[in-house]
């Protein structure tokens, strides 16, 4: 049965509403999101400078350290889950959860066990839901992470890359792991933001492999007290900033995303209005010319009524 013009009228009432908040959602995001690309932006030569330091320090050093070792026979794996918080944001979280689920399918292919960490209470929900254990979880920032919560985290993963290396547990708390891999978005611009997968433990240390061409002198390095301390002060901090700048990737990537898909709600909006509004004037014009008729008909029947009665 064909909705009246009152109902008609009470959707567009209840969509323009639902436009207000859409419209609203969309500039904050559009006015925090500019932040949010200054923190990666700072934070990047940051996290580069680190990594030449610790490339060097390891490539030059020849110490055997935990953090820089590949284990013979890895069998288990820690996996980290960048998502966000909050929803509205198109598919920024299924988009990390799959590329997640594909990492985690290659691992156990590989034979591997998987440890999940989780960030954000979207991945927190995603694996509750389907009864998948989470080893730990970190809700409540992913808009605006810290470093203090980077920090956190980078202390736990480590501990539990640890634990599996010594062969023991130090807390009690984090189960061991071979490996730790990291999935998050990576943000490239404000129209894409790409999901990524990338192996934080053991360190792949690249800087410092290719043979010096002829006539280039390679640096010195002298290490005081020992090379071994300099890389105990330098790669857990490496650890931290690797996931820090990934948290501030992903916190812009989740703004930008949000950006999108509340103008795309808020343009369906208006075509929904637009519709509505078609809708409503046609069926309260077919109403005007149904009353017509019945008005016509009614004099047409009185007159008829008339001329027999005469």
């Amino acid at each position: 049965m064909a909705l009246s013009v009152r109902e008609y009228r009470a959707r567009i009432k209840s969509t323009e509403s639902m436009k207000k908040i859409t419209r609203a959602m969309e500039l904050v995001a559009a006015s925090r999101i500019i932040k949010a690309q200054q923190r990666a932006q700072s934070a990047a030569p940051y996290a580069r400078e680190l990594t030449r330091a610790v490339s060097a320090v390891a490539t030059f050093s020849n110490v055997d350290h935990p953090l820089t070792t590949e284990p013979e026979n890895p069998t288990r794996a820690a996996v980290l889950v960048v998502t966000s918080d909050r929803g509205l944001a198109g598919a920024y979280a299924s988009n990390v959860l799959k590329e997640a689920e594909r990492l985690i399918e290659k691992l156990r292919a590989e034979g591997k066990e998987v440890d999940l960490y989780v960030s954000g209470r979207k991945g927190e929900a995603y694996f509750k839901f389907r009864q998948r254990p989470v080893v730990q979880c970190w809700t409540g920032f992913s808009d605006q992470p810290t470093y203090d919560v980077a920090s956190d985290i980078g202390a736990t993963l480590i501990s539990a890359f640890l634990n599996e290396a010594d062969g023991e547990a130090h807390d009690g708390s984090a189960p061991g792991a071979d490996e730790v891999h990291v999935v998050s978005t990576r943000f490239r611009s404000m129209l894409t933001q790409e999901p990524t997968a990338v192996r934080l433990l053991p360190l792949e240390v690249v800087e410092g492999t290719e043979p010096p061409e002829e006539g280039e002198l390679l640096p010195l390095y002298e290490f005081e007290p020992s090379a071994e301390e300099v890389l105990d002060a330098l790669l857990p901090r490496y650890v931290q900033s690797r996931i820090f700048f990934a948290l501030l990737q992903a916190a812009a990537s989740e703004l930008a995303a949000r950006q999108k898909a509340m103008k795309a709600a808020t343009d369906n909006a208006d075509e929904l209005i637009k519709k509505y509004k078609r809708i409503a004037n046609q069926a309260r014009q077919a109403g005007i010319t149904q009353e017509i008729s019945e008005i016509v008909g009614g004099v047409n029947a009185l007159a008829d009524a008339q001329a027999g009665n005469e």
